[in-house]
Order: C-alpha cells, then sequence, then structure tokens
C-alpha cells in the first residue's frame, strides 16, 4: 500500500504546482492588459518619458519580463519609424532598390553607345525600374492562375485582421502583407513571363511610321504617330540611339526612317544651332559618344561654363528634347493655320513680330478682346530673366 500513498502525494503535488502555474499566468495576464499605452506619441523620447511614469508608478512584482518587453517595444517602434522617416537605415524594399541602380550602372556604362545616358533608355516612368518591366495584375490573371487567386483571398483576409489589430501585432501584420503582395507580382511573373523587346533598332528601316496628327477643338495638336516629335520622350529616345539609327536608315530612300532621321537633322540646326550654341555642341557631344566628364571639360574650354555632370545629363535627357519638341509643335501650328485653314494672327507690341494668335506664342488673357496678352512669350520670358 506504501507505493499508492506515495503516487497519490506527487499526484496532489503536481495539481498544486500546476495551479500554482496558472495562477501565475493568469497575474501575467492581467498586468499586461493593464498597461495603457499612448500610440499617438510619435517620438521615441516622448515614449520613453511615459515609459518611466510607467514604471514609477508600477509595484516592482509587477515588472516581469514580459511587461518590461511591451515597454522596450513600445519605444523601439518608435525609434524604427523615426529612422525610417530620416532614411537612416536601409530597408529591404531600399536595398533592392539599391541593388538595381548598382549593378546596373556598373555593368553596363561601358558597353552601351551614350555611356551612362544609355541606360535611361531602360528606364520606364519609374527611376527604380531599369530591368524589370512595369506591369499590373489584373483579374484575368487572378482567374487564370489558381495560386494567384488563393494569394489574393489571404491577402484580403490579413488586411480585415490588420484593420482590427492595434501596437506591435498590428506592425508584424503591415510587413506580413507587404510580403504577400511582392509575392503577387512573383507568381504572375513565373506563369506569364514578361515580354522584352531587344533588336527594335535592327527593324528601324522597316517600320511605318504614319502620321496621326490633328487639331483639338482647343486648338491643341493630338497626335497618335509611333513616333512624333511633339513627344519630348520620343525626341530622347532619338537622340540617345542617333547613331545606331542613322546608320540603319542612311541611303534607304524608300523607308520612312530616313525621311524621320533627316527631319530630325533639319529640326536640330533649326531650334539650336544660332539660339542655343551650347546645347547644339553638347548634342554632338553626346552623339560623338563622349562621356559627361569629357563634355564638361569641353563646354568649359569653349563656352566657359562649368555645369556639373548630372546637369549635363538633365539638359541631353530633358531640356534639349523638351526645346526640339515645342519648336516641331509651333512649326505645325504655322503650317497648319498658313495652309490648311485660315488662321489668327496679332503683333507683339514688344518685338513687333506678327505671330499665330495661339497658346504656344502668346500667354492667355481673360481680360483683353482677344483672350491673349499683348506681348509674346519669347519678350516676357525675356522680361522675366
Amino acid at each position: 500500500m506504501t507505493p499508492i500513498i506515495i503516487e497519490d502525494e506527487a499526484f496532489e503535488e503536481n495539481i498544486l504546482e500546476e495551479e500554482k502555474t496558472t495562477e501565475k499566468q493568469i497575474k501575467e495576464e492581467n498586468i499586461q492588459t493593464t498597461i495603457k499605452l499612448d500610440y499617438s506619441l510619435e517620438t521615441p523620447e516622448e515614449r520613453n518619458e511615459l515609459v518611466k511614469k510607467i514604471i514609477n508608478n508600477t509595484p516592482s512584482e509587477q515588472l516581469t519580463p514580459r511587461y518590461l518587453e511591451i515597454l522596450s517595444d513600445y519605444i523601439i517602434f518608435a525609434m524604427d519609424k523615426q529612422e525610417r522617416k530620416q532614411k537612416q537605415i536601409l530597408t529591404d524594399n531600399h536595398m533592392v532598390t539599391v541593388n538595381k541602380r548598382e549593378t546596373s550602372f556598373e555593368g553596363l556604362v561601358g558597353r552601351l553607345e551614350n555611356g551612362e545616358d544609355g541606360i535611361y533608355n531602360m528606364i520606364a516612368n519609374d527611376k527604380n525600374i531599369i530591368f524589370t518591366p512595369k506591369f499590373q495584375i489584373t483579374q484575368q490573371d487572378i482567374a487564370e492562375i489558381p495560386e494567384l487567386k488563393q494569394l489574393v483571398d489571404a491577402i484580403a483576409e490579413v488586411e480585415k485582421a490588420e484593420k482590427k489589430a492595434v501596437g506591435k501585432k498590428k506592425f508584424l501584420l503591415k510587413k506580413q502583407l507587404i510580403a504577400m503582395r511582392q509575392d503577387q507580382y512573383v507568381i504572375r511573373s513565373a506563369y506569364k513571363p514578361p515580354i522584352y523587346c531587344m533588336n527594335a533598332i535592327k527593324s528601324f528601316s522597316k517600320i511605318d511610321f504614319d502620321e496621326n496628327v490633328s487639331i483639338s477643338g482647343n486648338d491643341e495638336i493630338e497626335d497618335n504617330s509611333l513616333v512624333s516629335f511633339f513627344n519630348p520622350k520620343h525626341v530622347s529616345a532619338l537622340l540617345c540611339n542617333y547613331s545606331r539609327l542613322k546608320e540603319d536608315a542612311w541611303g534607304k530612300f524608300y523607308s520612312d526612317s530616313y525621311f524621320l532621321m533627316e527631319d530630325l537633322d533639319t529640326l536640330i540646326e533649326k531650334t539650336l544651332r544660332d539660339s542655343y550654341p551650347m546645347y547644339y555642341d553638347l548634342l554632338i557631344y553626346k552623339i560623338d559618344g563622349k562621356q559627361n566628364l569629357e563634355i564638361q571639360s569641353l563646354l568649359n574650354q569653349k563656352h566657359n561654363v562649368k555645369h556639373s555632370v548630372e546637369y549635363i545629363s538633365s539638359l541631353w535627357r530633358n531640356k534639349i528634347p523638351k526645346l526640339l519638341s515645342e519648336q516641331a509643335q509651333e512649326d505645325y501650328l504655322i503650317w497648319y493655320y498658313t495652309t490648311q485653314k485660315k488662321g489668327k494672327w496679332k503683333k507683339c507690341s514688344r518685338c513687333g513680330e506678327i505671330k499665330l494668335a495661339h497658346n504656344k506664342f502668346f500667354s492667355k488673357n481673360k481680360t483683353s478682346k482677344d483672350h491673349f496678352y499683348s506681348i509674346c512669350k519669347c519678350c516676357r520670358n525675356k522680361k522675366n530673366k
């Protein structure tokens, strides 16, 4: 009978120990629920002061490791958020961007026709996208890809939970949502890989560049052509690939590409040679394949100006194409309202030139009789400078 008595005593001791453990867990859970943290405080300093007050007003026996962990997380999250705003830390998403830019520039600058500027031919509207084409996930994709449909449904469930959550749980759910939304594109790319166009220049001389230009009811040019001088982005792409395009189109009088490049040359000469000689030289240097550092030195010698390499790149990619595009639009409007339709003309009260009464030449003024200022845009710009 003795062993039975020992077992009963041991069993009773185990029951008592379990009850004490359970009571301790209940007390800790009750303690956790009594912590009142103010999440409207955003800076670590403000949260640190609040934590000091909580600790001073809390009995030492209640300051359990779990209790202190919650308080420390409360301060750390504010520090992390502040560092993200100040860009003092590299997040996972930021590192993806950094890696793409570094590998792209290191590997390709020396291989492209226009050096560092040639890279921008592969960049879409967003500079973070260099080798990754920009695409959207459509409802058709969700319907056709079962795994994508499951992930989208899971994202919807996590979004519901995230709206109800608070504190650390809300933060963790947000991180989970970011990862899940990124996985959508991984799954979509696995089923439907993006299409890259690698040999557009090889077929340049075979492309039909029919013009599709019209004037809207607001006297604005509308052009849906495949390549348009009215679009600065199109002009920029033509300039960056000028040598190869010119070589491909040379002597092919039967092709649209030949006359397109001839018209581009005429536009460059008319726009830049006399009015913007420095820009004209810069363009020639870039077409010849010179790097920005060399161009910086050449412009300094010839024009006595020293622009930064970043500014030179901006002129090449933005300013010069915009000037060419604006000149092309003005030339077309003058041709259209001279040969196709009778236009309204007016004389500038400052320079005395007769110009087309259009927003391209005169700024709008509702108080005047013809709704335009009496001084042309060119004279107004000179006055402002």
